[in-house]
């Protein structure tokens, strides 16, 4: 079983920074592709930014030159360094991956974290 656990959520003000973290844990033996989406509320989930094992990286056009991703193949680890957060940014953050495992191919997503950016 693939665990995804997130941290680093919180409440923060306009212009702020929070600093998001995944560690994926349980028998992986490859991870391609490491990814944060988000989730507001009445909103469909949507693509923040992702990393490649090859290195390549792609953001949301709402989020580039503010939000910078970077992940550890070694440690199986993936975080998201939000700066000059909006309050539009305000959604619950999800963690994603796409491994190979025991069984295979496959995705897996974390919990959630809570963003809220409020003055």
């Amino acid at each position: 079983q693939v665990q995804l656990e997130e941290s680093g959520g919180g409440l923060v003000h306009p212009g702020g920074s929070l600093r998001l973290s995944c560690a994926a844990s349980g028998i992986i033996f490859s991870i391609t592709e490491m990814g944060w989406y988000r989730q507001a509320p009445g909103k469909q989930r949507e693509l923040v930014a992702t990393g490649t094992n090859t290195g390549t990286t792609n953001y949301a056009n709402s989020v580039k030159g503010r939000f910078t991703i970077s992940r550890d193949g070694a440690k199986n680890t993936v975080d998201l360094q939000m700066n000059s957060l909006k309050p539009e940014d305000t959604a619950v953050y999800y963690c994603h991956i796409f491994y190979r495992g025991v069984s295979g191919w496959g995705n897996a997503w974390g919990q959630g974290t809570q963003v809220t950016v409020s003055s």
